[in-house]
């Protein structure tokens, strides 16, 4: 009896924790590929950039999200994050870019966001592409949120996850490159 609670214990375990995370983006040590974005709300709003080239050698945090998993958890990730650099890494950026199949919901649906989330280091941007993001970069469809750290010109973190929420953000902080 005690090795079947055991096994069924183990069993739970396990598949909580691949709940969780998935493997997803470029992963670490690999540059981060470039790809065009349509800010919508943000220091650079109304521009179609690539934020790669843009922040050149400066950290960078992209937050790959699935416009239709898009949840207040997440949205309370982003904002943790984001007053988190505001208040000790001004250096570092976010670049939220919204994967969708209809990019013209999506560019009106963000500002809206990003108002009442009031983050001041996030470019809330939208993929124009396949919803599964930029070819290159490794996005894991079954991740519902895709984060990764860039030291400017090599991923130093790369995380898929199904959900998330704030207690993520020291693990994410804890990845950035030393501030110069």
């Amino acid at each position: 009896m005690r090795q079947i609670v055991l096994l069924v214990f183990a069993i739970v375990l396990s598949s909580s924790l691949a709940w969780a995370d998935v493997v997803s983006g470029p992963g670490e040590g690999n540059a981060v590929e470039k790809f065009k974005v349509a800010v919508v709300a943000g220091e650079s709003s109304g521009k179609e950039l690539d934020f790669v080239t843009e922040r050149k050698d400066k950290p960078t945090i992209f937050v790959f999200v699935l416009a239709d998993k898009f949840s207040r958890p997440m949205a309370r990730f982003i904002k943790v994050l984001d007053d988190k650099l505001k208040a000790d890494r001004t250096d570092v950026d976010i670049v939220a870019v919204w994967l969708t199949d209809d990019a013209a919901k999506s560019k009106d649906y963000l500002p809206k966001a990003f108002g009442s989330l009031k983050t001041e280091r996030t470019a809330w941007s939208v993929f124009p592409g396949a919803k599964t993001g930029p070819e290159n970069l490794g996005i894991n469809p079954d991740a519902d949120i895709t984060v990764v750290v860039s030291d400017g010109t090599k991923v130093k973190f790369s995380k898929g996850y199904r959900s998330i929420n704030e207690t993520e953000v020291p693990k994410v902080f804890e990845a950035l490159p030393p501030k110069k």
